[in-house]
């Protein structure tokens, strides 16, 4: 199956290198890319613990002043791979979330106290969910620096349109609600909603498949979890499907 990798980058060259070894082909066309400049700085005195809910967002630290700090500060991941990422860089103390801002929202409430802190959620210029907004609500302050912006593609590559075209793409993977956005907007510009209309769609949660609707009536499959490891399990199901 080649399937149409749609994250941005670095990430979409690594998952393009998961899926050839699961014995899929893919296309990569990032649809939002990741810029570091004009963001806020980042002040961590007084802060109890940091959080991230993206990758992007640790990886603004990795030449910031501040990430001295915030290594020794304990650092909650909203899922795996965010926590991978914090390791990485050397964070001493790393809790890893299950998957969605939601609930990392409801394991911090359970195991911080707000009298001992600050919180520091560091962020993107769009928030599908505003987690400061909602630690507020329950007592905590929370400062929330913008420190990443993802920028949204105008176009698609002309080889990604050949080969929409041409059918040779199968299925295209969606991992925010805000990629779905642009790959919808982007696939109607081009004229190539009745081409959507024959691919599968492999989204990260129904959040991210609703985002789908200015399409009409699409292909969706949802990962049982908002996981990148549910996603990949939708993909290689449907193939050993195809192989019977």
């Amino acid at each position: 199956m080649r399937l149409l990798v749609t994250r941005p980058e670095p990430d979409a060259l690594k998952l393009r290198a998961v899926l050839e070894k699961r014995g899929h082909e893919a296309t990569v066309e990032p649809l939002l890319h990741v810029s570091f400049e004009d963001c806020d700085d980042i002040d961590l005195d007084g802060v109890q613990a940091v959080i991230a809910t993206s990758r992007n967002a640790l990886r603004a630290l990795k030449t910031h002043p501040a990430l001295a700090v915030a290594r020794t500060l304990p650092l909650f991941a909203v899922g795996q791979g965010t926590a991978a990422e914090a390791r990485a860089q050397g964070f001493e103390t790393v809790i890893t979330g299950a998957g969605t801002a939601h609930e990392l929202v409801t394991h911090i409430v359970s195991v911080l106290d707000p009298a001992v802190g600050l919180l520091a959620h560091l962020a993107g210029d769009v928030l599908a969910f505003d987690l400061g907004k909602e630690l507020e609500s329950h007592g905590f302050r929370v400062l929330q620096p913008v420190v990443y912006r993802m920028v949204a593609a105008r176009e698609l590559s002309e080889d990604a349109v050949e080969q929409l075209a041409m059918g040779e793409i199968e299925g295209v993977i969606l991992l925010s609600p805000r990629t779905a956005d642009v790959y919808a907007g982007l696939m109607l510009k081009h004229g190539l909603a009745t081409v959507a209309r024959s691919l599968v769609h492999y989204c990260l949660s129904s959040a991210v498949a609703r985002r789908l609707e200015p399409l009409g009536p699409v292909r969706v499959e949802v990962a049982a979890a908002p996981r990148l490891e549910e996603v990949l399990a939708l993909i290689d199901a449907a193939t050993a499907q195809s192989d019977r």
